[in-house]
């Protein structure tokens, strides 16, 4: 981040209306005159960051972000800098309604939920390439663009590895955390892999595979993997698309695909391009 040149940069943008909070940071939209261009504008309060970890996450962020720019559905950093309190992380503006969003008002079809899937997987490969671990894919997670192409955010559980390195620490989401992570075991990038996976599976049925009533609930349901497809939910989701799911949502890390080898399976070969 670039502390000595805060006040110039700040004062170049623009602050407009609020268009998201969060425990420590706030979201406005704002305007960039000499690019002539709207821009998101995250806030972070440093007085709020109550430990190491979460300035950790503040840290990674932007330096995941910057590492993995430009990718088409990865979203893109324009600046980042900080001064005594507050911590400043310009973004490409996007639409407020998240994948999160759409995916309440009911299930997709499946040309629309494999063209997502294909775009998220995209990402997800070039991150993996590049040796870094989201850790936290969800739908809120996943917003577009104005073009309406899918766009991965919210790179501060994101984990560096390769060269042999596995990753260790609870992070993630209940409905989307892999069991290897809840197990506390070191575990690899595939763990994203799960969470696309878990995604896909509601983006098609409209419900999680794994479900419960509290957080605990939950982590029982993902350790015992039990993946079903019910009759009244899925008799009109093709095979292809059951396969794919049963080979992103498998227990055994070792066995579960890769976003690389998910981008080349069939069905996202022959049903993405149809949305």
């Amino acid at each position: 981040m670039h502390q000595e040149e805060a006040a110039p940069n700040k004062q170049q943008y623009q602050a407009l209306e609020e268009i998201g909070r969060g425990k420590f940071a706030t979201v406005f939209r704002c305007f960039h005159p000499s690019s002539n261009q709207f821009y998101a504008l995250k806030l972070i309060n440093n007085r709020l960051l109550a430990d190491a970890t979460d300035r950790r996450c503040l840290e990674v962020e932007a330096k995941a972000m910057t590492f993995l720019s430009p990718h088409p559905n990865i979203l893109k950093i324009i600046d980042a800098f900080q001064d005594a309190h507050t911590s400043t992380i310009v973004l490409q503006l996007c639409q407020p309604r998240t994948l999160f969003d759409r995916i309440a008002d009911g299930p997709l079809p499946e040309s629309h939920a494999a063209s997502l899937t294909k775009q998220l997987l995209e990402a997800l490969t070039h991150c993996h390439a590049l040796g870094l671990a989201h850790r936290d894919i969800k739908p809120e997670n996943l917003l577009f663009d104005e073009a309406n192409n899918l766009k991965l955010s919210d790179f501060g559980s994101a984990e560096w590895f390769g060269e042999g390195r596995t990753m260790r620490g609870v992070v993630g989401t209940p409905y989307y955390v892999a069991p290897e992570v809840i197990m506390g075991r070191d575990y690899d990038e595939k763990v994203d892999v799960w969470s696309c996976g878990v995604i896909l599976y509601t983006m098609l049925s409209g419900i999680p595979p794994f479900y419960g009533d509290s957080a605990a609930e939950i982590f029982e349901a993902v350790l015992r993997a039990n993946l079903r497809f019910p009759s009244t939910i899925f008799r009109s989701v093709s095979v292809q698309a059951k396969d794919l799911l049963r080979k992103m949502i498998c227990r055994d890390p070792s066995r579960r695909i890769s976003a690389h080898q998910a981008l080349r399976h069939q069905w996202i070969l022959s049903t993405a391009h149809l949305s």
